[in-house]
C-alpha cells in the first residue's frame, strides 16, 4: 500500500463530474488496484475513489498549470478518470501489509449467513445459491444467488443493518456488475434489524431490504410476548 499526504485537487470525469478543490488530503493506492482520496473528516468513507481494476499514470503537469508538481490520472476500463492535481507532497511511503486473514464475524452474524444459505428460499420463491463467501477484489460477498428469473443476486447479511452495510453492498454491486458473466446483478440487504436511514438509502439505490427472523431460520418459535 502506498500512502501519500499531499496538497491536491481532485476531479472525477465519467458518468457524472465531481470536483474537490485544492486542500491537504491522504491518497491511498492499494495493492488490490483501488485508489482512495481521504480527508481528516467523514469517518471511514473516502471523498472519492476508483474501484479496481484501474491504472495510475503519473504525468508532468502542463506549463500553464502554475505551481503543480504532478498530475495523476487514474482510469478504468469504462473510460472514467480520477484526475489528481498535486501542488505539494508532504509524505510518500509504501508498505507491504501481506495477506489479510479477513473479517471474523460475530457468532450470530456468521450463523445467519449459514442458515440463510441453507434456507435460501427465504430470499424469495425460486432462489438458488451459487456460492457462499463469493470472493471479489475488495472482499467476499456473503451470498451470491440466482433468482427465479435467472438474475444474479448479491446478498449482504448483518445482525444490525446500518448505512455502512449498504455502502459495502453498493461497492460489491458496482464491481460485480462489471463482470459480463454476472451482470446484471441485483442486491439484497438482509439483517435482523435495519435502521430507517439504512433502509432509505438501500431502497434509493435499488437494493431490496429483508428483515431476518433468526429463530424462524433456526426452525424454532420465538418465546417473546408469551406467558407459557
Amino acid at each position: 500500500m502506498r500512502l501519500v499526504i499531499a496538497r491536491c485537487q481532485v476531479d472525477y470525469v465519467g458518468r457524472l463530474t465531481a470536483h474537490l478543490p485544492m486542500a491537504r488530503r491522504l491518497l491511498m493506492l492499494k495493492a488490490d488496484g483501488s485508489v482512495l482520496v481521504h480527508s481528516d473528516g467523514g469517518s471511514y468513507k473516502p471523498l472519492n475513489w476508483m474501484s479496481p481494476p484501474c491504472w495510475v499514470e503519473e504525468r508532468e503537469p502542463d506549463a500553464a498549470a502554475g505551481q503543480l508538481k504532478a498530475l495523476w490520472v487514474v482510469s478504468n476500463k469504462a473510460g472514467e478518470e480520477l484526475r489528481i492535481s498535486i501542488e505539494e507532497i508532504e509524505h510518500d511511503s509504501s508498505h507491504e501489509l501481506g495477506v489479510d486473514p479477513g473479517l471474523v464475524k460475530d457468532g450470530v452474524e456468521a450463523h445467519l449467513q449459514e442458515l440463510l444459505a441453507e434456507h435460501v428460499e427465504t430470499l424469495g420463491a425460486g432462489f438458488s445459491l451459487i456460492r457462499r463467501e463469493y470472493m471479489t477484489a475488495i472482499g467476499p460477498v456473503d451470498l451470491l444467488c440466482r433468482d427465479a428469473t435467472g438474475q444474479t443476486v448479491a446478498v449482504e447479511i448483518k445482525r444490525r443493518g446500518e448505512i455502512d452495510g449498504v455502502e459495502q453492498l453498493t461497492r460489491y454491486l458496482e464491481l460485480l456488475n462489471r463482470d459480463p458473466l454476472l451482470t446484471p446483478v441485483a442486491g439484497v440487504f438482509a439483517a435482523q434489524q435495519i435502521k430507517p436511514q439504512a433502509r432509505t438509502l438501500a431502497e434509493d439505490r435499488g437494493i431490496r431490504c429483508l428483515t431476518l427472523d433468526y429463530n424462524a431460520l433456526r426452525g424454532t418459535e420465538s418465546n417473546e410476548f408469551r406467558l407459557f
